[in-house]
């Protein structure tokens, strides 16, 4: 990080200098995040659901709920919530998992990996 133009400036100045670098920072990411969501919705997508089929192609296996929310770093219940946008969507499709009558898997649908696609050229 720089420093503070003044070698000399009040511990207050250098704390002030910080506290701009890191609203540029924050003010930067907010612009790239709104760069990447408008890039996604022209192909009919949100970087959550970008993100998910993403991380279900490259497991290439249908996952848990469970394990797609611990690839994505989310709480179940938020995976729960995506997926039933994503099935809707005929993007990601449950499946059952054959080691546990209890558990369900998600698998990403053909149209669901061309969207993919589209998402990866549209934010390239």
């Amino acid at each position: 990080m720089k420093q503070s133009a003044d070698p000399g400036a009040t511990p207050q100045a250098k704390v002030d200098d910080h506290g701009r670098y890191m609203v540029m920072v924050l003010e930067a990411a907010q612009s790239i995040q709104e760069r990447l969501e408008a890039a996604l919705a022209e192909v009919g997508l949100t970087s959550a659901k970008y993100q998910a089929i993403d991380a279900l192609a490259k497991a290439g296996e249908p996952l848990t709920l469970s394990e797609l929310a611990g690839s994505l770093k989310c709480v179940r219940s938020n995976i729960t919530q995506l997926v039933d946008r994503l099935e809707a969507d005929g993007l990601v499709k449950r499946v059952d998992d054959p080691a546990d009558r209890r558990a369900v898997r998600a698998v990403v649908t053909p149209l669901g990996m061309d969207r993919r696609a589209e998402g990866t050229k549209a934010v390239g």
